[in-house]
C-alpha cells in the first residue's frame, strides 16, 4: 500500500489549510487504496482569522495543534516526517500555506520557507519522489532552489 506524507498548515481557509481541499486530499488518497499521515509544523500561526467576520482576532493558535483537527490527532510535527517513511508528498493550499509554512504572504516572492517545511520538500525532491502542491502550496516551491524545476509542473 501506498504512503502519502500530507503537510497542513493549520485549520481553515483564511489562517491555516483549506478544510475542503485537506479532507477531500486525504478522502482520494484513500479511495485511491493509499494512506496518509499527516504533518504540520509546531509553531504559531502568523494570526487567527475569524472565519465569520473575516476579520484577524487577538487570539494565539499553534499550527500543528489546529491541523490536527483535520487529521482527527493522527499528526506529528513535520520535523519528524521521514522521506524513507512515503511514496509521495501531498501539501493542500488555503492561505496557512502563505502565513504558516512560509511568510509569503508578507514577503511575496521574497518570502522564506519554515525550515522543517523546506527540509521536508527538498528530501521528496531529492528522492525523487511524486510532490503535490495545492492552490496556493506552490510558493512553497518556488522559493526552493533546484525544488520547482522538478515538482513544479
Amino acid at each position: 500500500m501506498k504512503k502519502i506524507a500530507v503537510i497542513l498548515s493549520g485549520s481553515g481557509v483564511f489562517d491555516g489549510a483549506e478544510i475542503h481541499e485537506s479532507v477531500l486530499a486525504l478522502h482520494a488518497v484513500e479511495k485511491a487504496g493509499a494512506s496518509w499521515r499527516c504533518f504540520a509544523p509546531n509553531v504559531e500561526q502568523l494570526h487567527v482569522v475569524n472565519h465569520l467576520t473575516g476579520e484577524a482576532t487577538e487570539e494565539s493558535r499553534n499550527v500543528l495543534v489546529e491541523a490536527a483537527r483535520i487529521a482527527r490527532g493522527n499528526i506529528e510535527d513535520v520535523a519528524k516526517l521521514n522521506v524513507d517513511d512515503f511514496d509521495a508528498l501531498l501539501v493542500p493550499g488555503g492561505f496557512g500555506a502563505a502565513k504558516n509554512l512560509t511568510d509569503f504572504a508578507i514577503n511575496g516572492a521574497e518570502c522564506s520557507i519554515n525550515a522543517d517545511v523546506a527540509a521536508a520538500c527538498r528530501a521528496f525532491k531529492d528522492a525523487d519522489k511524486p510532490a503535490g502542491y495545492l492552490c496556493i502550496a506552490p510558493v512553497i516551491i518556488n522559493g526552493l532552489p533546484g525544488v520547482s524545476e522538478r515538482h513544479n509542473r
